[in-house]
């Protein structure tokens, strides 16, 4: 077996699926994965990627959804480390000091994820005129 950090499969062990040293925990990528696999939370995290840094405010008219359902998805997303909470140190032209930002984490999963899928499918009924 090479000197990867990772055992093969059917070795008789537990596979290691993530490298010796990873940054992060396989319970730390599954959480992610599970925070976008919620709508609202994939719509968010795919503004913040196409757009760029948002308010609340500007999130909120954007997707059309409440203050506090907006929120709660935030929160849940910076909980993961997709998406970061940074504070403005002059206020921007409508007054806010906050705004949120895809990390490159946000960013990364979410291209190399779901629009992945989404970009195959696209090219396989193109491929196959589905």
């Amino acid at each position: 077996m090479a000197e990867t950090g990772r055992t093969e499969r059917g070795s008789g062990g537990r596979s290691a699926l993530l490298p010796e040293h990873s940054l992060l925990s396989l319970e730390e990528y599954l959480a992610m994965q599970r925070a976008i696999g919620n709508e609202t939370r994939f719509r968010i995290l795919d503004l913040l990627v196409e757009e760029g840094a948002q308010g609340a405010a500007e999130l909120r008219a954007t997707l059309d959804i409440e203050s506090n359902t907006l929120h709660y998805h935030l929160d849940e997303l910076v909980d993961v480390g997709l998406v970061e909470n940074r504070k403005r140190t002059e206020p921007s032209s409508n007054g806010l000091y906050s705004y949120y930002r895809a990390t490159s984490l946000g960013e990364g999963i979410l291209e190399h994820g779901v629009r992945e899928l989404m970009r195959e499918e696209w090219e396989l009924l193109e491929d196959y005129g589905g």
